[in-house]
């Protein structure tokens, strides 16, 4: 079983924008987050996107377009020498109670049976309370980052288990608990 290191995408990866990225040029990587993916995947983790895309099950965007800003994630993470192991995603709602979106562990357990991932020895890095439930009901350990929401989205009462400023920090932290 592989260790992983889960990913939630806006805010984590790339910059948060307004309402749903929709459009090719509105994406931007945060700095030192593919840095931060090469330093992991390079220290022998599996490096996975697990994101809530209700913007499909609203209208905003097609899975043909969600596609399409997925492949330029990982075009703009090869110019940087890395790339992703795999990229999750929750196309519903809210309100239709699924099991894949978070902060129910659905993305996480499917990635764990698919990618043979040991969710105890791994992690989930987030900017919201939803990845933070999602990684402990999953068994992982829930790092929060200070960019994106910050953990300021209110929807859970999970307290996480570090907070760090960003994807680069939380690469310095899962490296440093894991040792050489």
């Amino acid at each position: 079983m592989r260790r992983a290191v889960f990913l939630d995408r806006d805010g984590v990866l790339i910059r948060q924008v307004d309402g749903y990225l929709t459009r090719l040029e509105d994406m931007e990587l945060l700095p030192g987050a593919a840095e931060a993916v090469s330093r992991l995947r390079g220290a022998g983790f599996l490096a996975v996107v697990v994101t809530n895309q209700a913007g499909v099950a609203r209208g905003y965007l097609s899975r043909e377009r969600l596609a399409e800003l997925h492949r330029e994630l990982l075009n703009r993470l090869r110019a940087f020498g890395t790339t992703l192991d795999g990229i999750y995603f929750c196309p519903h709602g809210p309100e239709e109670g699924c099991s894949c979106r978070k902060p129910a562990p659905g993305l996480l357990l499917q990635a764990a049976r698919e990618l043979e991932i040991d969710l105890v020895r791994s992690y989930m890095v987030g900017d919201a309370t939803t990845d933070v439930e999602a990684a402990h009901r999953a068994g992982c350990f829930a790092i929060l980052v200070r960019t994106g929401f910050a953990g300021t989205d209110g929807r859970s009462e999970e307290a996480p288990d570090a907070v760090v400023a960003d994807l680069a920090a939380a690469a310095d932290l899962i490296l440093e608990r894991e040792g050489p």
